[in-house]
This record gives structure tokens, sequence and C-alpha cells, in this order.
């Protein structure tokens, strides 16, 4: 079974929105990243991603997308695809030859929400 792993929300203060997760909830920081902060509780994290100024989300706040931990790429993969799911042509970074970097492919659902596919899970989660 597939697990879901994260979930990313866009905000345009990216410190404040991770204190109120921080304060309220007592999330623990996982990392930083280019456009954000990772939040865990240990099982699945919170990412608090930074608004973007261009592109198709431009300006949007709130569900940005989230992430499943698959144990076959391929498989889920061709899941995927047999059910007419449409790839994003950006995989973050593309995957190295031993396997070792981390890796996700990006799909959209029925509802053009993007959805995350790794095998590896994310940094802070079990």
């Amino acid at each position: 079974m597939s697990r879901i792993k994260h979930i990313a929300i866009r905000t345009p203060d990216v410190e404040k929105t991770a204190s109120f997760y921080k304060n309220v909830f007592e999330l623990t920081e996982a990392g930083k990243g280019r456009s954000g902060v990772y939040l865990t509780d240990g099982h699945i994290n919170l990412a608090i991603l930074e608004m973007q100024d261009s592109g198709p989300n431009a300006g949007k706040t709130g569900i940005d997308h989230f992430g499943f931990q698959v144990e076959d790429m391929d498989a889920a993969a061709a899941k995927l695809e047999e059910v007419g799911s449409e790839a994003l042509a950006i995989h973050t970074p593309p995957p190295s030859a031993d396997g070792q970097s981390y890796y996700e492919a990006k799909y959209f659902d029925p509802v053009k929400q993007v959805v995350d596919v790794t095998h590896t899970g994310w940094v802070g989660t079990d």
C-alpha cells in the first residue's frame, strides 16, 4: 500500500506560517529547502512553501500538492498512466543511475491536483 508522506502548502510568509504550525501543533522542523521549510509530526511532513509570483499557480495560497511514498516507481507510473493521469514534465531531480538520490515524479489527479510520487519518502518521516 502507498502511504501519504507529505502535504505542501503555499504562503506569502513562510516563517510566519511555519511558526504557526510549530507553536499550535508542536510540529518540529525537518529541514529547509530552496523555497520553504519542512515540518514534521514524525509520520507526515508539512512543506511550507513560498507563494509563486509567476506560472500557472501565481498568487495561489493553500494546498499546492501532496506526496505518496510507493514501493515501486515504475509500477506506480504504469498505474497512473493506465488511469489517464497526466505526468508533469518536471521530475525533481532526474533519477540517478544507482538509485541512491532523492527523486519524485509529479502527476495530476482527475481534478488537476498535483500529486508527488517517490520511493524514498521524506526526511523526518518514518
